[in-house]
């Protein structure tokens, strides 16, 4: 009798260091029990420096190795069917200068920003004219709406992206985090299409 065994690739990967690369670390299975160590112990590829920094398995490659050592076990392929290491290098400390240096440009460009669509929507003489329906009395500087309009805009971006540090004022993604999740599957549409070394 042939034992059949499913597989569900991994489609991200991390791993910090070069290594080699097992079963276990790409993918899940299903299988008997008395072949089931044996197999998430398989050697599947050897990451070295010249692979650089992305690696992409495909799902033909991780078949074709089991099929070589397992001849006598059906394969079937579940999920993704590729599977992308990335490898993290040893991170050095963030230099502090730079840092400062890019949150300064930061807050300067987004200070222009904000002040100049103001300046675009003449939001100084609408709140003059707000001041005035209001009160019935003319004000250049109608503090009284300036001032929480102010902290109500800076509350405002926190709400909207939900971070306060590393804080979440919800579960819901924020719209950054929404962006970033479809940047990160541009990414590895990218590197599956275009970094699959294994199969040349």
């Amino acid at each position: 009798m042939i034992d059949t065994v499913y597989l569900r690739i991994k489609k991200n990967v991390e791993i910090t260091h070069e290594q080699t690369i097992r079963l276990r670390d790409i993918a899940h299975i299903t299988a008997p029990q008395h072949i089931e160590s044996a197999l998430l112990e398989t050697h599947i590829y050897r990451i070295t420096k010249r692979d650089g920094t992305t690696v992409v398995i495909d799902a033909f490659v991780i078949i074709k190795h089991l099929r070589e050592a397992f001849s006598e076990i059906d394969f079937r392929l579940l999920g993704p069917n590729e599977s992308i290491i990335k490898v993290n290098q040893e991170k050095k400390s963030p230099n502090v200068l730079i840092v400062a240096f890019i949150w300064l440009l930061l807050f300067i460009g987004t200070a222009m920003t904000i002040m100049n669509f103001h300046y675009d929507v003449s939001m100084q003489e609408v709140q003059q004219k707000l001041h005035f329906i209001i009160t019935g009395k003319e004000n250049d500087y109608p503090l009284w709406l300036q001032i929480p309009y102010s902290i109500g805009l800076g509350l405002g971006m926190l709400l909207f992206f939900n971070h306060w540090f590393k804080k979440k004022f919800n579960e819901e993604p924020s719209p950054l985090e929404v962006e970033i999740f479809n940047y990160q599957q541009n990414l590895d549409q990218y590197a599956a299409q275009h970094e699959n070394k294994l199969n040349d």
